[in-house]
């Protein structure tokens, strides 16, 4: 499995239907997903790891992982559409090791070694983003996590707050295609950021 393979098969995997405004659902793209992983992989945070996915969508980051043979994967998401996708995604694959949890990324009680994550950018409910990288601080001693670019402020603030250092940051332009109804194009592209936080 190369980095360009992987960044294939992920772009491959079924997209979610019937999203969510409230939960500020949008599309991981392949590239960018099949990056962070693989950036993940070379730093030793995925083979033989257990990964946890916060707000998994359609699986694209757990999926990835497993790809590169992380030890076991949770599959976390509020939403019950998300995890149905997520799991169809993971038959079709038919991958092994991993698990799938409908809940809230605050109710996750497991410990994981690495989160990667793309969690809500906190737009619509303010302060979302806030809940999954307080769970992700708890649950692990590193942390994979997707923003809006001007949020460096804020995650280098809470990042301090809980004892984490930030060792890197991976910027992407993110697609946004048009799927809510105060989208006024068909597209677009938002700045974006992937922090790397470890724990102090």
């Amino acid at each position: 499995m190369n980095k360009k393979k992987l960044s294939i098969l992920l772009s491959r995997l079924k997209e979610q239907e019937n999203l969510k405004v409230n939960l500020e659902q949008y599309q991981t793209e392949g590239e960018i997903a099949g990056d962070i992983v693989w950036k993940a992989f070379l730093n030793n945070d995925i083979k033989g790891k257990v990964i946890c996915d916060f707000g998994c969508g359609n699986g694209i980051f757990g999926i990835g992982a497993l790809l590169l043979n992380a030890k076991k994967v949770y599959f976390v998401d509020s939403d019950k559409d998300a995890v149905d996708t997520a799991k169809e995604n993971y038959k079709n694959m038919k991958l092994k090791n991993g698990f799938f949890l409908n809940e809230d990324a605050s109710e996750f009680k497991k410990k994981a070694d690495v989160v990667l994550m793309n969690p809500p950018f906190g737009v619509q409910k303010e302060h979302s983003d806030r809940v999954f990288l307080k769970k992700a601080f708890e649950a692990s001693k590193k942390v994979y996590s997707l923003h809006k670019i001007e949020s460096k402020e804020f995650i280098k603030k809470i990042s301090e707050k809980h004892n984490f250092f930030i060792s890197d940051i991976y910027e992407y332009d993110l697609l946004i295609k048009q799927k809510y109804k105060f989208h006024k194009r068909k597209s677009y592209y938002v700045k974006v950021g992937c922090w790397v936080m470890e724990k102090m």
